[in-house]
């Protein structure tokens, strides 16, 4: 029996973006070279990204699809887009075959997209909508680039500008919105008003989005032409897209939406026109695997106290203080690595940690404090004269992450932590913030100066990133202890 698949060819292929497959490698790798790093904790489980020609909204997409982690295991992901040329009242989900890109096939899941059109209304099969529409096909090279699991589509065309039938499709939706599946948005935001009228409505819309309410977006959206803006065609292309995505998310607590980049064409210095503009946000939309630690006031004095009082008295004569956890809460009592820094006028004067969650965090900061004040075998043991001059810092830190992309690492917000083989090296994060290192000095002099691997050794080893809670003694603190 003859088949009747038929996979959806490029169409736009050579204009919206290359249609050679090494070079549309290389574009899209420069993008995600210059992109905005990873911006928020927790699971990504949607990205609203735009879908013009790459030269115009490529950057941004990247800063878009650098927030997913490679590494991420998603079964499918859902691409939401409004067509652009034919108007049908619902959604047209793609069931004749794959969608084809030069770089290669890309499994839709057919089964998933029957599901749909079998049990709703709202659903049906129109290739038709699919055919020459662009705002899904420029989204596929940067997932197939940057997901490195495999994972089938689901490619969903809105032909409709009706909120009640946006609702109804976010319903039949909603049993796929997991964390088993990623959501993409599709779309961009202004179009046609001059560049500061478009930079002004554009973040009125986008924060309106960020808001996670179908009636605020709605109501902004609707504002948004009441204003008369010059020139202004849409405050949002794809806002029925967005809509039903706001449907989906509306109420769910855990979920925070999060704004990445922002550009409009009129940022393109070979092609851009100040006058007439598109605009392009990309934002994030996360979700947190477990509830963030936190340490309260009177926990940091705690540990504070447990650090000054364990390095007076093993310094002054050699005993360790004894603890009693009974008194302690549940955040001192969590398994936590952390660092104790010693300074003297505002001078190093011993930092030892450990990365390793295996001891209670009010025994790690006293043994680390003993190690610290007596063991770097950078620096002499601490003198009982040098006592009254020591300022104790504390740094607890998160689990590490390992990345794929050193633009990931945020300067002063991620600790770093270089492994090749059996030789490896850390630094806080406060070490570039002090320093004043670019993120090129802050991986060499970690990868040369402490993992002992040379200047550029980072660019073969692994990479891990963390962060930390940081809090230091005050004047105040220090009379009380």
């Amino acid at each position: 029996m003859q088949s009747t698949k038929k996979d959806r060819q490029p169409a736009v292929a050579g204009s919206f973006y290359p249609s050679d497959a090494a070079e549309l490698k290389k574009t899209i790798a420069g993008f995600m070279t210059a992109a905005k790093p990873q911006q928020a904790k927790g699971l990504v489980r949607a990205i609203l990204v735009p879908h013009a020609g790459y030269v115009y909204s490529g950057g941004v997409a990247a800063s878009g699809y650098n927030q997913l982690n490679p590494g991420q295991e998603y079964k499918r992901v859902f691409i939401i887009a409004s067509s652009h040329r034919v108007s049908f009242g619902k959604a047209s989900v793609y069931t004749q075959g794959d969608y084809i890109t030069p770089l290669g096939r890309i499994p839709v899941d057919t089964e998933v997209a029957n599901e749909l059109i079998r049990d709703s209304r709202s659903f049906t099969d129109y290739p038709e909508a699919h055919i020459s529409e662009h705002s899904i096909e420029v989204q596929l090279p940067f997932l197939q680039l940057q997901l490195k699991h495999p994972y089938k589509i689901v490619p969903i065309v809105l032909g409709t500008q009706v909120p009640e039938v946006c609702e109804e499709i976010a319903k039949a939706l909603k049993p796929y919105f997991t964390s088993e599946n990623l959501f993409v948005i599709s779309s961009d935001f202004s179009h046609y008003p001059a560049y500061a009228d478009a930079v002004k409505v554009d973040n009125i819309t986008a924060d309106a989005f960020c808001t996670n309410s179908p009636v605020e977006f709605l109501k902004t959206i609707k504002n948004n032409d009441s204003l008369r803006i010059p020139e202004l065609a849409t405050s949002m292309c794809a806002w029925p897209a967005g809509l039903t995505l706001l449907y989906l998310t509306q109420g769910n607590i855990d979920l925070a939406y999060n704004k990445i980049d922002y550009k409009n064409s009129g940022d393109i210095k070979l092609y851009g026109d100040k006058e007439s503009v598109v605009g392009y946000h990309a934002i994030s939309i996360t979700e947190s695997k477990a509830t963030e630690f936190k340490l309260s006031a009177d926990d940091k004095h705690e540990l504070l106290r447990i650090a000054r009082t364990t390095v007076d008295s093993y310094i002054s004569s050699g005993i360790i203080p004894s603890l009693n956890p009974d008194g302690y809460n549940e955040n001192l009592r969590v398994k936590a690595g952390a660092f104790v820094t010693l300074k003297i006028d505002k001078n190093l004067r011993g930092c030892i940690g450990t990365f390793e969650p295996t001891a209670p965090l009010y025994k790690v900061v006293q043994q680390m404090a003993i190690a610290s004040s007596s063991q770097d075998s950078r620096f002499q043991p601490v003198k009982p004269i040098e006592l009254s001059s020591l300022q104790i810092e504390i740094s607890v830190l998160t689990p590490m992450r390992k990345i794929k992309n050193i633009n990931e690492i945020q300067l002063g917000k991620h600790g770093i932590y270089i492994k090749k083989g059996y030789q490896g090296g850390t630094f806080l994060p406060q070490v570039a913030t002090e320093t004043g290192w670019s993120l090129e000095e802050y991986l060499g002099h970690c990868s040369r100066d402490k993992a002992g691997i040379g200047w550029t050794g980072w660019k073969e080893a692994d990479i891990y990133i963390y962060e930390a809670l940081i809090f230091e003694e005050g004047n105040s603190d220090k009379k009380q202890l």
